[in-house]
């Protein structure tokens, strides 16, 4: 009977134990570079997606108009001048293509808000149809 007790209480500890990259879970690391206005690389080679907003795209393939990949090369040069070599912290809050989407912090600031603020990202809540970038 102890054996069972003993085995029951290690299975709950090792499921209680949190996950590295599961949502839910702070992190910290310093910006390697930025992919985009809405994603970048920490050093550790983690990929960032910054969660609730959108920023147009760079590639032509992925944007929806010419003036899209425009927007979106400024977007990351913006973003790019704000992290580059910087250290954030973030809290996780799921999976998207691979990356860890989270909300992003800045010298205490959220990052998400800055980049809507400065006019290079749009924000995108969770269900609704992306931004439109093209007119």
């Amino acid at each position: 009977m102890l054996r069972v007790l003993s085995i029951l209480a290690l299975a709950a500890a090792t499921s209680a134990t949190p996950i590295a990259g599961a949502a839910g879970d702070d992190g910290s690391g310093r910006v390697a570079w930025v992919t985009d206005g809405d994603t970048f690389r920490l050093e550790s080679g983690e990929r960032i997606r910054i969660a609730g907003i959108d920023a147009p795209e760079t590639h032509r393939d992925q944007a929806r108009c010419a003036g899209e990949v425009t927007l979106g090369l400024r977007a990351k040069d913006r973003a790019t001048t704000l992290l580059a070599g910087r250290d954030v912290t973030f809290r996780r809050v799921g999976r998207s293509y691979s990356r860890t989407v989270a909300e992003v912090f800045l010298d205490g600031h959220d990052l998400g808000t800055e980049l809507v603020r400065i006019g290079v990202a749009a924000w995108w809540p969770r269900g609704r149809p992306k931004p439109s970038w093209c007119g």
